[in-house]
């Protein structure tokens, strides 16, 4: 891990990093999320029934147009031309929804914060859609799974209890 912040400007003050210098290279980054919930609820989203609709194809979406947003929520980060986002859904079978997603570029910087905002929109949405049969559901760890490309190298989670 580098202790070049490079977010910041000679007087301390936040700045967005000048990319322009940059080699255009493909990139991809893989981030996961889980909601937890109680058993009865998950069947529901699994079963689709659920009053709002198709709980798991909204989501999708909204994990879809969160990363494309990506820009204007984070401000430090540069505006993308995604080239490819893969959200994917898995579950225990009992009490925890698994949100994957993958987002791809060929640019100057990496997509990783895109990857974490897409599951945690679609993280979010889930919560929303189910929150009038269950108030507690718990949203995380939200983390990167994996990275490539750039001048950084690329990154895989060892850690398998997260």
């Amino acid at each position: 891990m580098s202790d070049n912040l490079t977010h910041f400007n000679e007087q301390g003050r936040a700045r967005m990093v000048d990319v322009s210098g940059k080699e255009s290279t493909k990139r991809s980054a893989t981030a996961r999320t889980t909601v937890s919930m109680m058993a009865s609820t998950l069947e529901r989203i699994k079963s689709g029934n659920i009053g709002k609709g198709d709980v798991l194809a909204v989501a999708q979406v909204a994990g879809i147009l969160a990363a494309k947003k990506t820009s204007e929520w984070i401000p430090m980060c540069h505006p993308l031309p995604l080239t490819g986002i893969d959200l994917r859904f898995s579950d225990n079978g009992k009490d925890a929804l698994y949100i994957e997603g993958t987002v791809k570029t060929t640019g100057v910087t990496g997509v990783e914060m895109e990857a974490l905002t897409a599951v945690s929109a679609a993280a979010l949405t889930v919560y929303d859609m189910c929150k009038s049969l269950q108030k507690d559901m718990v949203i995380g760890p939200t983390l990167l799974v994996a990275k490539s490309g750039g001048k950084s190298g690329d990154f895989h989670r060892t850690d398998t209890n997260s």
